[in-house]
Formats: structure tokens, C-alpha cells, sequence
């Protein structure tokens, strides 16, 4: 007898627009954490109404059935890759089980025919070594890409041509997203809910998580580290004094009295804790300021720069300009208006 078909995603019948449906592409081998975070992730939001903003399928290259884990279970799987042809974002996780992908950089035909049936203008993204799946589909040729740290130069190896960045925690390049291993799933389905919906959102999310909204930093500050010493004195005080006077300017000297350190000291201590210099911390700090003030508020672009610490409406734009690629007006005119936008922003940078 025939394979049956495998059944259609579930449809939202109730009236408005359909939820943006995302489909998880479940591979042999799959790692069960990172498979579940964007279910954790995007089955949360609503709007104003208590509808679903978004609906979460996981789905094989084959027919639907069970799929291997790299854990002692598999998963049962209730869609095949015809799911797929549905999806307005589609999130390829990371899986521990080797084959030509891996190894070679070579898509398996199952996996090619499933990925063909993608429509032109899904947003695509992997989670740790899923990216392996988008690199050998040829869809990051001359892009960057993010991956696990400990994969970075392999991955750099096999596919020459792709920008790989061992430090950040995700890119965003629009229409694909990568990120880096685990964790950075998490930070990189928070941002997509952000892209679409806003800081609200997404905050409401994390918060539910209990994870944090943007963590600071990027792979760097994981890196073959040596864990500073208990005894030592930490810089915690240091952040927390700094974002209370963050619309004042702060020097250097300023974060190092709130600790009693000597400027080279505190600075040494820092860098050991948050994985960048003070100065760069400032910096991400202010511009995450200044992206909550831009979404939530009616300041004006300089009331915003003069709250955010920037000083001025010109150094706010050039900063805004270097970490997310847009002025302070057309990221305002995006997220306050609850578009998706496609921002080219590098994570943890």
C-alpha cells in the first residue's frame, strides 16, 4: 500500500490574520533542547486580542514517523517536509549525527528535495551546527554566518567562501539568521520575536523564561577563560551604578571608584567577567537604551540621545548606525509599527 500523506499543519480558523508559522526541521540526530527552544520560544506571544501571533510545527525530511535524538529516545514527528512549503520561517537546529552534510559539505537528496520546497522569501534560520545544512544548500555563499565556537574553523574549512564569526552569539543578515551553539538559540529566537513584534514582546517572553532579553557579549567571553579567582573582587557594582547614571557621562576612572580598583585593575577584572572593555559595554548598554526609548516612547531623537548617554542626536545615529545598520528614525518608524523589517544586526557584538 501507499504511504499515507502526512498531514497538513494545524490552521488558526478563528478570524484575522493567520499566525506566522514557523516550521522546525527535526534531522536525525537532533538534539532535544535546541529542538524545543523555538517552540518555547514563539508559542508564547499573543496579541490584543489573545490570538496566537505564531504557530510552531516540527517537521522531517521524510514522511511523518519518529527521528533519532542524540539522547536515549527519539521524538515521533507528526508532518513531513511538506510542511516546509508552508512555513514563513523555517529553523534548522543543530544535530549530532555525521553524514555528508558534515562531512563533506554535501546536502543527502532527501534533505536537498525537502529544503527545494522552501518558498522564495522565507526567513531561514539554524541553531549551533544547523547552519551546516544552510552552507550546504549554498544559501550562505559570500555571507556571514555564525556557529558554535568550537566548530568555527571546521565549518571556515569546509565552505571558504561564507564569513564565519567565531565570537558573536547570532547575525542577523535578514532573510537568514544564524547562531552560535545552545544557549544562543535562545537569544536568537528572542530576537526574531523582537524584529517582529517589538521589545514588548519579546521582554514578556524572556521574562516567562526566565532568561534574559539581550545578553551582553558573545561567544568570546566563553573561550577557553580561566574562571576568575572567588576571592578577587567582581565589577558587579561597577554595571549596576553605571546603569542608574547612564544617561550621565561616565569615565573609566568613574566605574573603578564604584569598586576601589585602580583604572588597570578594574579594567582587567572587567574584561574577565563581561568578556569585553568597559567602554564597549557602555556602548551596547546605551544603544539598548536608546532602542527601548525609540519603541516605547514619543521622546524626540534628542531627548532619546540625551537619555541614553549618547549626548547628542549625532552621535546616536552613528552608533545605532554601527551596531544595527539603520538610523534612529527608520528603527523607530520599523518596530513601532510592529513590522518585519529585515535590520541587519550582528549579535553580541
Amino acid at each position: 500500500m501507499p504511504p499515507e500523506p502526512s498531514p497538513q499543519p494545524p490552521t488558526d480558523s478563528r478570524p484575522g490574520p493567520r499566525p506566522h508559522r514557523v516550521a522546525v526541521l527535526a534531522l536525525d540526530g537532533a538534539i532535544p533542547f535546541e529542538l524545543g527552544i523555538p517552540h518555547r520560544v514563539f508559542g508564547r506571544p499573543r496579541d490584543a486580542g489573545g490570538r496566537p501571533l505564531y504557530e510552531v510545527v516540527t517537521c522531517s525530511v521524510r514522511p511523518p514517523g519518529p527521528v533519532r535524538t542524540d539522547a536515549d529516545f527519539a521524538i515521533q514527528v507528526e508532518y513531513g517536509p511538506e510542511a516546509l512549503a508552508t512555513a514563513d520561517t523555517v529553523i534548522v537546529p543543530a544535530s549530532y549525527e555525521r553524514g555528508p552534510v558534515f562531512e563533506e559539505g554535501v546536502l543527502t537528496g532527501e534533505l536537498a528535495a525537502a529544503l527545494a520546497l522552501i518558498r522564495p522569501g522565507t526567513r531561514i534560520a539554524s541553531i549551533c551546527t544547523g547552519v551546516y545544512v544552510l552552507a550546504a544548500a549554498g544559501l550562505l555563499d559570500g555571507r556571514p554566518a555564525a556557529t558554535h565556537w568550537a566548530d568555527a574553523r571546521r565549518f571556515q574549512e569546509l565552505f571558504p567562501t561564507i564569513g564565519v564569526d567565531a565570537d558573536v552569539l547570532f547575525i542577523d543578515d535578514g532573510d537568514l539568521l544564524t547562531s552560535a551553539g545552545v544557549a544562543a538559540g535562545i537569544d536568537l529566537c528572542l530576537h526574531m520575536v523582537r524584529r517582529d513584534h517589538g521589545t514588548a514582546v519579546a521582554t514578556d517572553v524572556a521574562r516567562h523564561m526566565v532568561v534574559p532579553p539581550h545578553r551582553d557579549g558573545g561567544q568570546a567571553q566563553y573561550i577557553h577563560r580561566p574562571v576568575p579567582d572567588p576571592q578577587q573582587s567582581s565589577t558587579t557594582a561597577a554595571r549596576a551604578w553605571a546603569l542608574a547614571h547612564l544617561h550621565e557621562p561616565i569615565q573609566l576612572r568613574d566605574m573603578a571608584d564604584q569598586e576601589s580598583m585602580s583604572v588597570r585593575t578594574f579594567t582587567r577584572r572587567f574584561r574577565e567577567e563581561a568578556g569585553v572593555s568597559p567602554g564597549q559595554w557602555l556602548t551596547r548598554q546605551r544603544v539598548e537604551r536608546a532602542r527601548h526609548l525609540l519603541e516605547t516612547t514619543d521622546l524626540s531623537v534628542d531627548q532619546v540621545a540625551e537619555r541614553s548617554g549618547f549626548g547628542t542626536a549625532q552621535s546616536m545615529r552613528q552608533h545605532l548606525q554601527a551596531a544595527l545598520g539603520v538610523t534612529p528614525t527608520s528603527y523607530r518608524r520599523t518596530f513601532r509599527a510592529g513590522g518585519g523589517a529585515c535590520l541587519q544586526v550582528t549579535g553580541g557584538r
